[in-house]
């Protein structure tokens, strides 16, 4: 690991972590992006609650798209289940293409208001890369690799468990990181149906007009972006270099 890049994400992270435990010690630098003496910092919950919140929504639909994600994707290319391959690629496109506002919209008369429709909403709206990349991973195996496989007497669930899956692994991990990243900045939306997150933040500097709410909540969550794209691209190499493959 190059050590530049690394002290970099280690500063950043740490100034995220000093930056909403303790926002007041950065109150002069947002100071000046107010008017009519109002607060400089968020002053209406807690930074580093909400900011746990939002990524406890983010990683639990990533966690959930994921999982269906990947189960389809090997599903859909084994012989059994190939002809469901246009109708799976159609309802996750439809995941991906149907506004996230809108799933609120539908998901909140059925399950009320707080963090599930914004559950819903990131869940289908991060499916469409993993699928994806799962069919990517699966169908790039090398011919060759499985007729090996096959030579040496594994079943079709070894060869998928321990050839197919571990060989498709570094692709699908890439899915993922863009799943995650996705849903980072989407989940503020969640705020819109009571959802804890940062997306409160932001709200509140539109509502109030105050300009240093709005900056700091879309900086927590920039940076969050940028250090989770960045802890996901060296777990990739790390499993890519133990496949002896390049990044």
């Amino acid at each position: 690991m190059r050590t530049g890049p690394a002290l970099l994400r280690l500063a950043a992270l740490a100034l995220l972590i000093a930056f909403v435990a303790a926002p007041q010690l950065f109150a002069f630098a947002f100071a000046p992006l107010t008017e009519n003496d109002a607060p400089a910092i968020y002053n209406q919950g807690s930074l580093l609650a909400l900011t746990l919140s939002h990524l406890r929504t983010v990683f639990a639909a990533v966690a959930a798209s994921a999982v269906v994600a990947v189960l389809l994707g090997i599903f859909v290319t084994r012989p059994s289940g190939m002809e469901f391959l246009p109708l799976s690629r159609s309802l996750v496109n439809m995941g991906q293409t149907f506004p996230p506002v809108a799933v609120l919209a539908v998901a909140v008369p059925l399950v009320g208001f707080g963090e599930a429709p914004t559950l819903i909403a990131l869940f289908l709206y991060g499916l469409l890369p993993i699928f994806e990349n799962t069919l990517g991973g699966l169908t790039q195996v090398p011919q060759l690799v499985l007729d090996a496989a096959k030579g040496m007497g594994l079943s079709p669930r070894q060869r998928l468990l321990q050839v197919e899956l571990p060989l498709a692994l570094p692709v699908i991990l890439a899915g993922i990181r863009l799943s995650a990243i996705i849903n980072l900045g989407t989940a503020t939306i969640g705020s819109t149906v009571a959802a804890k997150g940062l997306g409160e933040v932001i709200i509140a500097g539109l509502q109030s007009n105050n300009v240093a709410f709005v900056l700091q909540g879309g900086l927590v969550v920039a940076v969050l972006a940028a250090l989770v794209h960045d802890g996901l691209m060296i777990l990739e190499r790390r499993v890519a270099a133990r496949l002896g493959r390049s990044m």
